[in-house]
């Protein structure tokens, strides 16, 4: 769960989407070009798994699963904070919140 300031800065998918429509990596709508390599242009939003840059979450120090976040999925979906910058996104006041 992202912020809307925080959706630029997410890794873009190899393949292109096969449902057109609001995806990110077409060729329609300024998207993707034709005929561009992924895997040569988008070097910095790749995910390596192998890499050591993986931060802790700041709530309960596990390893984090997306380069740039600062909170695990599951600790920012239970406060209803964006993972990458920590903004408050959803007043998870009236709400019952669990990971399972």
């Amino acid at each position: 769960m992202v912020c809307e300031k925080c959706e630029k800065k997410l890794g873009k998918v190899v393949t292109p989407d096969p449902w057109k429509r609001g995806a990110r990596n077409t060729t329609e709508g300024g998207g993707r070009k034709v005929g561009e390599n992924k895997l040569l242009t988008a070097k910095k939003a790749r995910m390596n798994p192998y890499t050591k840059d993986f931060k802790k979450c700041r709530i309960c120090k596990q390893s984090v699963h997306q380069i740039g976040s600062h909170y695990c999925q599951a600790c920012a979906y239970k406060v209803g904070i964006c993972a990458m910058c920590g903004k408050k996104i959803i007043d998870t006041k009236n709400y019952k919140q669990s990971s399972v």
